[in-house]
């Protein structure tokens, strides 16, 4: 029996392609809040304004701002829901299944963090929580899959 987690394995493949993605849209988030706190010259810690070589009349330390706030809040949803996926998608390859359903799913998923991103940084309800259901439930489904392949491990 040969190994699901091989890149020959064209689910593992696209699987290890859309989680990374996932993974690297996560990653760019700590920076972007960076950013936004540089340019809103709202920083968290009094060290970090030392840092920023600015004059410190001009800088302060803001823990509120609520568009610094907003990048924080997109990334903690990101660590929230893209780590399940990545978790639940391993053991959905270990279940062999099929390849355009798996696929289906990871694009999906992949699809929906992205315009959820987006529609968070413009503050568009319903798209956000639309777009958060349906990566929510497009891991749900892996999952449901998962656990009824193991049905007999009871």
């Amino acid at each position: 029996m040969s190994s699901a987690f091989v890149l020959e394995n064209a689910v593992f493949s696209s699987f290890a392609f859309y989680a990374t993605a996932s993974l690297v849209k996560m990653m760019i988030m700590a920076p972007l809040t960076s950013r936004q706190r540089h340019n809103k010259r709202a920083y968290q810690n009094p060290e970090d304004v030392v840092a920023s070589k600015l004059d410190p009349s001009e800088v302060k330390v803001n823990e509120q701002d609520q568009d610094v706030q907003r990048v924080k809040r997109n990334h903690l949803n990101d660590l929230e829901n893209i780590i399940p996926f990545v978790l639940v998608g391993m053991f959905y390859i270990a279940i062999m299944p099929n390849l355009d359903v798996a696929r289906w799913h990871f694009r999906i998923f992949f699809a929906s963090r992205i315009l959820h991103t987006i529609a968070y940084q413009k503050g568009k309800q319903p798209a956000r929580g639309i777009m958060y259901l349906i990566g929510a439930v497009t891991t749900t489904s892996m999952a449901v899959q998962v656990l009824r392949a193991l049905k007999q491990f009871w």
